[in-house]
């Protein structure tokens, strides 16, 4: 029974293997072409949903992306993810992805989306533990009706996720309530400082605390962002679009000028 199991379970990486294989490969080819941009190292914004990919390539060269949407593909591996240090937002919604393990290495990691993949296990989720920017983590979405077999077979996922990774905000696009939140650890500090349930009588007081860290106020150095980047790009478009718009309604009206001047005048004709 134990190596028929074992064979099972080959068979399917097999399967994977092959199903990953059939898929489109993302090449620096496709990723110039798509973006715009002649160097990957530029590339900060990434849009490929539903383009069939199977395979992430060479998107690992991309060290400088923020901002990545694979959504709707069939993606199963995501060895190359684990070079993207500044990747903040991800979107591998819709695709074949079981492991998470490489995003372990993603430390600017902010907001994660995998419903609708192959996650069916907590354990499988252990190594998002390490990223302490990590807010936002979906695993279902009631509206495109996308899942994980976890939210199947573990109805209370959301309470184990929450103990799991205390950073979270929001799990599934619902803002978290009671421990973990803002307001409970803010709680939480006003008993601590009161000494509530401590029933020894008063205590000392303590040495105060600064209201926010230290070099909260200092300036910080500016950061290109990939949201205000892609927004100067569309208005620059749209601006050169009016600026072409402009340049023939000028022409449209020298055109109709210069055709009434050669007309004869109406009042020089005698009846």
């Amino acid at each position: 029974m134990e190596g028929r199991g074992e064979t099972g379970e080959e068979e399917e990486e097999e399967e994977e293997e092959e199903e990953e294989e059939e898929g489109v490969r993302i090449t620096p080819q496709l990723l110039k072409a798509t973006t715009g941009e002649f160097a990957l190292e530029s590339i900060l914004l990434l849009r490929l949903p539903g383009r069939g990919i199977g395979h992430l390539g060479c998107l690992g060269d991309c060290t400088n992306l923020e901002w990545l949407d694979l959504s709707g593909n069939s993606i199963a591996q995501l060895g190359p993810l684990a070079s993207l240090k500044s990747l903040a937002v991800l979107n591998l919604a819709r695709n074949r992805v079981a492991s998470l393990e490489p995003l372990s290495a993603c430390q600017n990691l902010q907001s994660l989306n995998v419903a609708g993949n192959r996650v069916s296990s907590l354990q499988q989720l252990r190594c998002l533990a390490g990223l302490r920017r990590l807010e936002s983590l979906r695993l279902r979405d009631p509206l495109a009706r996308l899942a994980n077999p976890l939210c199947l077979t573990s109805p209370a996922y959301r309470a184990a996720l929450a103990d799991m990774l205390p950073g979270l905000k929001a799990i599934d696009g619902e803002r978290l309530s009671g421990r973990g939140s803002e307001f409970y650890q803010l709680c939480r500090d006003l008993d601590n400082s009161l000494g509530r349930g401590g029933g020894a009588g008063p205590q000392q007081p303590r040495a105060a605390q600064p209201w926010v860290e230290a070099g909260f106020w200092e300036p910080r150095p500016p950061r290109r962002s990939s949201i205000m980047e892609e927004a100067y790009k569309q208005f620059g478009e749209v601006l050169q679009e009016c600026r072409e718009l402009s340049r023939r309604a000028d022409d449209t009206i020298a055109q109709a000028e210069r055709a009434l001047s050669t007309r004869p005048d109406p009042n020089s004709f005698v009846f």
